[in-house]
């Protein structure tokens, strides 16, 4: 049975503790949200939950499949969706877009990731839409630190493929494992994280300056650090729902929220670099 909150269970979270096939091979099922009883993609009978991988022994769905989440499904889906994020980010770049509009669309953006993340069924146009408004924060965002730090978004785009890159292969050869104990990790490092962010910017909205100064000078590069290594670890937790959904035959829709994830986890780690790229080079 899934978890009643979205964002746990997209996040490969289910009822009673378990993990979305974390550490799971084809028997061990019962903690995968797809791979339970009451679900029809999990019945004995599929053949997308029951066809093993020669190679790991792991489930995959057969070539030809239709109707469940495959590799081709997420990758079309993440490029429609990383695609309109850069094309409204070019579009707030070369209008020059305000960076008051900028920070609006900021809150929009986080307001449709919410709503989308605590929806039962993904929703594309709110996915889309959320890609609209957050492609507009950023290009704002990046034009301003660009003009202050010339380079600085250039750089950030290529940091952030890196990590990507650098993710996707220790995770494609395990170098990487995804277990309940690296997931219970990231969950608490990152929720202390964005805790600590938010104290630092109460306390900047109060008393003005850099609040606890955990974004500028040595602090700001520490964080900054350790907020790109959050980021690679929630690459790793999107690449494993992606394996989860495509061996255990998810429905085709759950494509959207894992381009959804991946566009979430990719903003967070551009976001990181173009900080920390910035004290840099303010330095």
């Amino acid at each position: 049975m899934r978890s009643s909150n979205p964002v746990f269970t997209r996040r490969g979270f289910s009822q009673g503790g378990g993990y979305a096939g974390f550490n799971a091979g084809p028997q061990a099922q019962t903690g995968n949200p797809y791979a339970q009883p009451s679900n029809p993609y999990a019945q004995p009978t599929n053949p997308y939950a029951q066809t093993l991988d020669p190679n790991t022994g792991q489930p995959v769905a057969p070539a030809g499949a239709t109707g469940v989440m495959t590799i081709d499904s997420v990758v079309s889906r993440t490029a429609l969706t990383l695609g309109t994020v850069v094309a409204f980010a070019a579009v707030a770049w070369i209008t020059d877009l305000p960076m008051g509009i900028g920070f609006i669309c900021a809150l929009v953006g986080m307001g449709l990731a919410l709503w989308q993340s605590f929806k039962r069924e993904p929703s594309p146009p709110l996915i889309l839409a959320y890609a609209a408004v957050e492609g507009l924060f950023l290009g704002a965002i990046s034009n301003m630190i660009n003009q202050w730090a010339p380079g600085a978004a250039m750089q950030a785009v290529l940091g952030t493929m890196a990590v990507f890159a650098g993710v996707l292969f220790m995770y494609k050869q395990r170098i990487i494992k995804v277990n309940a104990r690296f997931t219970k990790f990231v969950m608490a490092a990152a929720v202390g994280f964005v805790l600590l962010m938010a104290v630092n910017l109460i306390v900047a909205l109060i008393g003005g300056g850099d609040g606890l100064g955990l974004r500028s000078g040595g602090l700001g590069i520490l964080f900054g650090v350790i907020g790109i290594i959050l980021g690679a670890c929630f690459l790793a937790l999107d690449f494993k729902m992606v394996e989860d959904g495509v061996a255990y035959g998810a429905p085709e829709k759950e494509s959207w929220l894992a381009a959804f994830g991946l566009t979430l986890t990719l903003v967070w780690i551009y976001l990181e670099f173009l900080r920390l790229i910035a004290i840099l080079q303010g330095d």
